[in-house]
């Protein structure tokens, strides 16, 4: 290999893997309180949701691959609600694991996300979020969801490329926050619209089907994975 071409290489490897410097404590404060300002408000979260939407139907989309269903596709709707179509046997676990997947994937994703960046990797969360929306945009199959995604990772490409270090740590704690923070509200959201006799086909419904646990007990597991995310995640964002 040329040398300079090895070296390039080898920039970028640094560049992306590399550690980078421990942000301030009081930016770590203050995006997470960016993140609660898009969420609590309900005219704000029912446009940020959207994002929540992404990782929770990709989060379907993901465990159905890995335990050997065939992914169709996945369709994002502007009422920020969403749909994953896999093919495979109507039951067994490789079923229950993409249904549980959809409500447990954005905490999750968060909480990776913290240990990243607890551990400096900033630019290479950055990335990694772009090539799992790259991956996503493939099985997209609705323009609103192809746009979604798009907006998405154009996002996180134009700020891991053109961004100072200030500005990459600023948005991927707000990421971060934001999927640990907004990974438990939907639970709770789609309890409340069950009460009120709607969601009659919700992903607790499907799984309580597949499983005869009552829906009720996978909801809890829901809250669980949620909160516990949050406050591991916390942890390590807030250094404690």
């Amino acid at each position: 290999m040329h040398p300079i071409a090895a070296s390039s290489l080898a920039d970028l490897w640094d560049r992306v893997f590399g550690a980078q410097p421990d942000p301030e404590q009081w930016l770590v404060v203050a995006t997470g309180l960016v993140a609660l300002a898009v969420i609590l408000p309900h005219q704000l979260w029912v446009i940020s949701r959207n994002a929540i939407t992404i990782a929770h139907e990709g989060g379907h989309g993901l465990i159905a691959l890995v335990s050997g269903r065939k992914l169709e596709g996945i369709r994002l709707h502007s009422d920020t609600s969403g749909l994953t179509v896999s093919r495979g046997k109507p039951h067994g676990l490789g079923m229950i694991l993409t249904a549980a997947a959809g409500y447990t994937a954005p905490p999750l994703l968060g909480l990776g996300g913290a240990w990243l960046l607890a551990a400096n990797h900033i630019t290479a969360l950055l990335w990694l979020a772009t090539a799992l929306l790259v991956a996503m945009l493939v099985m997209i199959r609705n323009a609103y969801g192809a746009v979604t995604v798009i907006v998405t990772g154009g996002a996180f490409v134009l700020i891991s490329w053109l961004a100072n270090p200030e500005v990459q740590a600023a948005f991927a704690y707000v990421v971060v926050w934001f999927l640990l923070l907004g990974g438990v509200r939907p639970a709770f959201e789609l309890q409340s619209k069950r009460r009120r006799g709607g969601a009659p086909d919700s992903d607790a419904d499907q799984l309580a089907r597949l499983t005869h646990v009552p829906a009720a007990l996978w909801f809890f597991f829901f809250h669980a994975v949620s909160l516990a995310s949050l406050i591991g995640g916390a942890r390590w964002l807030l250094g404690w």
